[in-house]
């Protein structure tokens, strides 16, 4: 094969062994969907225009934490659409994260409806959602339960990883799931990281911590430099032996 044919070869995909959708799948789409309505019915149903505005000021907090859920779900989509797990140690850490995605429905979008409240205001005649000082708090639970998620993703793909020779995957799909379970373990390091630097600052601006959140796309973006150098010789070399 010349080298002209290799790089017009089409570039390597995860084979796909969870075509049909299992009872684990199944039970965690209504937790999913269960989570979600929590966020709708948390509000009541406006009677009057000034209820209809203060309803609309939340819409921002609603979109952003809806997005969050839907993060999750596609990262949990396509690890079953990989790897297509119903094994005992698969249920156990899935069991953990839909907990966690349930129990933080409400503090992340108390989070978001407190972070963007300058921006939105607040409801007519609503007082303060929370002190100053209660700034360090939330940023722990909200870290907690970030560092939560992204531990119980890279659990899911090391014991995917565990059972790599159960599974059959291939050098490339090996590569993959070590490259994913890096890239949880670099959020959960970020979000611990911002969990440790609130106790940096004083009570009342311990919110600060809260910036550390950005270093997430830099460090991502760096991961993916990596893992495409990576992907780039492991196709070389597979396409070499073929």
């Amino acid at each position: 094969m010349n080298d002209a044919v290799r790089s017009s070869s089409p570039r390597l995909e995860f084979r796909l062994r969870g075509r049909e959708m299992n009872r684990i799948e199944a039970v965690s789409d209504v937790v999913f969907g269960f989570a979600l309505t929590l966020l709708v019915v948390s509000g009541q149903v406006p009677r009057t225009y000034a209820e209809l505005l203060d309803a609309m000021r939340a819409f921002p907090a609603f979109a952003l934490t809806f997005a969050l859920l839907m993060v999750v779900w596609v990262r949990h989509y396509y690890f079953f659409r990989y790897y297509g797990l119903d094994d005992l140690g698969t249920i156990v850490l899935n069991t953990l994260l839909l907990f966690v995605v349930l129990f933080y429905v409400y503090p992340l979008k108390f989070l978001f409806t407190e972070w963007l409240s300058p921006i939105t205001g607040r409801a007519s005649g609503a007082p303060a959602m929370m002190e100053s000082v209660d700034s360090r708090g939330l940023m722990i639970i909200f870290g907690s339960g970030f560092v939560a998620v992204y531990l119980a993703f890279a659990a899911l793909l090391g014991h995917a990883y565990r059972i790599r020779d159960s599974l059959g995957l291939n050098p490339y799909e090996i590569a993959y799931t070590q490259n994913a379970i890096g890239a949880q373990l670099v959020n959960a390091l970020v979000g611990a990281l911002s969990i440790a630097t609130t106790f940096l600052f004083p009570r009342e601006a311990a919110g600060r911590a809260g910036y550390i959140y950005l270093l997430v796309p830099l460090f991502q973006n760096v991961h993916a430099r990596l893992w495409d150098r990576r992907r780039r010789a492991i196709e070389s070399a597979m396409r070499a032996l073929a």
